[in-house]
């Protein structure tokens, strides 16, 4: 088979990756490529092989499947990221204990109180970078006052968070990890320290399984690390890319405007459409696994392609039309899915736990948007948008636009 070289297409793929996904599902669901940064693995980028890939056993989320532990597990600990069962069901299952529905549930107001005080301090210039003024702070705000973490330390994640999921160099990604780390650790044990809070740290802390069972010092640390990322990241980019296709596709802005009922669908859409995940963590293959009449051997790197799944024809009419009418359509076992079929948030025991948080302040977020802000549009005097680098990200450093 020949390997796919994706650096090769330069900032073009950054920017733009799908149609070269579309060239490659032409020949085949399956490829072996060599990613910008140099490193060969597996590629999948149909959805009906990307959705059973998700939920196959014979692929590994951990890298010792392959002999090797990745930089944030080797330094922050075990997560539900690297772990297959048994040991991911007994982590998800205490954090699930926590990060409950009604949780979630409970911050709506906050998350409007926040949206409508970040709105309030941008509109008087009448323009603005989306990012700086929106996207970061709330979902950044709103996942640190989840775990507990103090205000005054929130600008100081912005910096590692980004070095983490978008290095701009192996050193900076090391240095961010390492501080990280070191600054859960204090965190965790100013809370052990000061007695009961209704944070989720504390709770992760006081949580106990039926059976006695609880989180270790190095779980604890790497949960709330892996909240933090995932629980922020996603959110600014689904927040920002959604609004990107709003405003580049002005008759689904004025149909969402005239008809807020379409929102919860307009959210899938965005998701679908151009989702803050582009792919998947890294999966491993314990044994040759056959995927869409490709063998992969054992022992080798997947990834999932979770965007160029959203844009497969065979699953999607016009994929590559935005359309926040869109219909869900038949999952695999002929029912209709409640997230449009869409991979956007994963599938299988890794769908990830923070999505109906995600959703929430989207859904916040655009609509108040939109509401107060009648004549936004993108800025076209800013120059051209800098795409996050890499394979997991989808997303841009900023947004500019006028209101």
């Amino acid at each position: 088979m020949t390997v796919v070289d994706l650096g090769a297409y330069g900032p073009d793929f950054t920017a733009d990756p799908y149609p070269y996904y579309a060239k490659l599902r032409a020949s085949g669901p399956v490829h072996q490529i060599r990613t910008p940064t140099g490193d060969l693995l597996w590629l999948i980028v149909g959805h009906h092989e990307a959705r059973a890939a998700l939920a196959d056993p014979r692929l590994s989320k951990s890298p010792a499947t392959v002999g090797r532990t990745m930089l944030d597990e080797r330094v922050i600990g075990p997560n539900l990221l690297v772990a297959d069962p048994p040991d991911h069901t007994r982590l998800r299952r205490l954090v699930a204990r926590e990060f409950t529905a009604r949780r979630v549930a409970g911050l709506r107001e906050r998350v409007q109180h926040l949206t409508d005080r970040l709105i309030d301090a941008m509109l008087p210039a009448g323009h603005g970078d989306l990012v700086d003024s929106l996207s970061y702070p709330l979902p950044i705000t709103v996942i640190c006052e989840l775990l507990g973490v103090p205000a005054a330390d929130r600008e100081i994640f912005r910096a590692w968070s980004t070095e983490i999921v978008a290095p701009a160099s192996s050193t900076g990604e090391h240095t961010a990890v390492h501080e990280l780390g070191a600054y859960f650790d204090e965190l965790i044990e100013d809370k052990r320290c000061s007695g009961p809070s209704d944070d989720l740290i504390s709770a992760l802390l006081r949580t106990r399984a039926e059976d006695g069972d609880r989180l270790s010092a190095a779980e604890l640390r790497s949960m709330a690390y892996l909240l933090l990322i995932a629980g922020h990241e996603t959110t600014v980019n689904l927040i920002t890319n959604g609004v990107r296709a709003l405003l580049r596709h002005p008759d689904q802005l004025a149909a969402l405007r005239d008809d807020f009922g379409l929102l919860d669908g307009a959210i899938e859409e965005m998701l679908r459409y151009d989702g803050p995940v582009l792919n998947g963590t890294a999966r491993f293959t314990r044994e040759p696994v056959t995927i869409g009449g490709t063998v992969i051997p054992a022992y080798e790197v997947v990834l999932v392609g979770l965007g160029a799944a959203g844009r497969d024809p065979a699953r999607y009419p016009a994929p590559d039309r935005f359309d926040i009418r869109r219909t869900p359509t038949a999952t695999a076992t002929g029912a209709k899915g409640r997230n449009h079929g869409h991979l956007a948030f994963g599938h299988g025991i890794h769908h990830c736990l923070g999505a109906p948080l995600a959703r929430l302040e989207a859904r916040i977020a655009i609509r108040t948007l939109l509401e107060r802000c009648p004549d936004l549009t993108l800025d076209p005097d800013k120059g051209p948008l800098d795409w996050l680098p890499g394979m997991l990200i989808r997303g841009v450093r900023g947004l500019p636009v006028r209101w």
